[in-house]
């Protein structure tokens, strides 16, 4: 599998397969509750491929997998208690990945992780982190079948969800 850095030309490309995959995937409202263009966002989305953190899986020239991969964490990840104390840019953290319900169930989202890890260990990340809806339960046991463990939880506001709990993971290392 190679993943490739999205461009701002791919933009609309983008956005069109993370509508997609909002509106067909099986089970969407229950487990992760994306909403179109609530979460993920146009303008987050934009975000992330202007600083260069959007990743994208094809196959015969269509996105079949994207997601972020930032090398660094925000403010909501200093209040969990992670297993090694290290600073913002020191951190690696996987966002919004996503997968088209025409190839879920294959492996692929697995594979994207593990391509995320590979990138953040060339970068020097001294942790990989991620966080998941309280709700989302088949991405718990994806996160934790790679080697993610549970690291905490907290109540935190998403336009897509208003007011919900969401779980912390962190690779062990």
């Amino acid at each position: 599998m190679e993943l490739n850095k999205a461009t701002i030309e791919e933009f609309e490309s983008i956005i069109a397969f993370y509508d997609d995959v909002t509106e067909r995937t099986p089970d969407m409202e229950r487990f992760a509750r994306w909403q179109k263009r609530k979460h993920p966002t146009i303008d987050g989305i934009r975000a992330y491929i202007e600083e260069g953190s959007m990743y994208l899986y094809k196959e015969n020239d269509a996105i079949v997998g994207a997601m972020a991969v930032t090398m660094y964490q925000g403010e909501d990840y200093h209040a969990i208690e992670w297993s090694q104390q290290v600073k913002d840019n020191e951190a690696a953290v996987i966002h919004i990945l996503a997968v088209s319900p025409d190839v879920q169930g294959k492996g692929i989202g697995s594979e994207m992780i593990r391509e995320a890890i590979r990138l953040a260990q060339t970068n020097g990340m001294k942790a990989i982190r991620l966080d998941a809806l309280a709700s989302n339960t088949p991405a718990h046991k994806i996160y934790k079948a790679l080697g993610f463990e549970y690291r905490g939880q907290q109540h935190l506001y998403a336009e897509n969800t208003g007011w919900t709990d969401f779980y912390f993971f962190e690779l062990k290392q």
